[in-house]
């Protein structure tokens, strides 16, 4: 089977209406467990080459999970239940109002891992721009974020500052790298130069012979109470958002979501 060029979309549960009046989310929802087995299903069939690769695109009941990096002190300290996976990253939390990604996706030789993350970024930050949200890239730090408003006069704290100067330059227009790539750089590591920047989308993945697994997950309109109980990713000095929290407007993940696909499209397409 060619499955060099294709790539498909599948939607397995997602929210037409969002969250209900208790904030649980109406509409279908797919269990973490339930989506995981069918990342590991699929992921077994793309190794083989029997599938193209495959964006399935869903909510979550609300459930917290930990990555491999995760420190004790960020998790719940009420005992809420958290599911341990294997992808990287640390500790975030899913469910209704959020928009899910899991590539399942072949990696070309020699694999690059960070162009593909970079790649995740690169179609998320699109979308947000057109909803007329504006994010970028932060030195050191996976994921979407809104950056805080510059502080006229602020002393950087250079113990505080992140160079990545050869990751950037690894990923660079000068070594020739795909012009789907381009986008904003990484905006400086935040020293004290500015307010809290504000995570709009958590990127967390694994890949393993080739092929990827987890992926991305797009804060639309979710109850952001759930986010209060844990240190998201484990960053403490900057906060989380969502579409509709940026734009003063409810944006469902039904809304979102046709966005997402195409510019994902664009970004991973051949």
């Amino acid at each position: 089977m060619d499955t060099a060029s294709e790539l498909r979309f599948v939607r397995l549960g997602i929210s037409e209406n969002g969250r209900d009046e208790n904030g649980a989310g109406a509409g279908t929802k797919v269990p973490y467990q339930e989506a995981l087995d069918e990342q590991l299903r699929l992921h077994s069939l793309r190794v083989a080459d029997e599938i193209p690769d495959t964006v399935l695109l869903l909510e979550h009941p609300p459930v917290y999970t930990a990555g491999r990096r995760t420190r004790p002190e960020d998790r719940p300290l009420d005992g809420t239940p958290v599911v341990e996976v294997t992808r990287g990253g640390e500790i975030t939390w899913h469910g209704p109002g959020q928009l899910i990604g899991y590539p399942i996706m072949k990696l070309a030789e020699p694999m690059d891992v960070v162009a593909y993350v970079r790649r995740l970024e690169e179609a998320l930050v699109r979308a947000c721009a057109e909803f007329g949200v504006g994010t970028s890239r932060v030195e050191g730090r996976s994921g979407v974020w809104v950056l805080g408003q510059e502080i006229p006069g602020a002393t950087v704290d250079e113990s505080q500052v992140v160079n990545i100067g050869a990751l950037t330059l690894r990923m660079g227009a000068k070594l020739g790298i795909d012009p789907r790539m381009a986008g904003p750089e990484y905006a400086p590591s935040n020293a004290g130069q500015r307010g809290d920047d504000r995570k709009l989308a958590a990127i967390g993945v694994r890949v393993a012979r080739s092929v990827t697994m987890h992926g991305f997950a797009l804060n639309c309109n979710p109850d952001m109470t759930w986010f209060d109980r844990i240190i998201p990713c484990g960053i403490r000095d900057a906060g989380v958002s969502s579409l509709s929290t940026e734009l003063k407007r409810d944006v469902t993940v039904s809304e979102a979501l046709p966005v997402v696909e195409r510019h994902f499209a664009e970004v991973f397409g051949s």
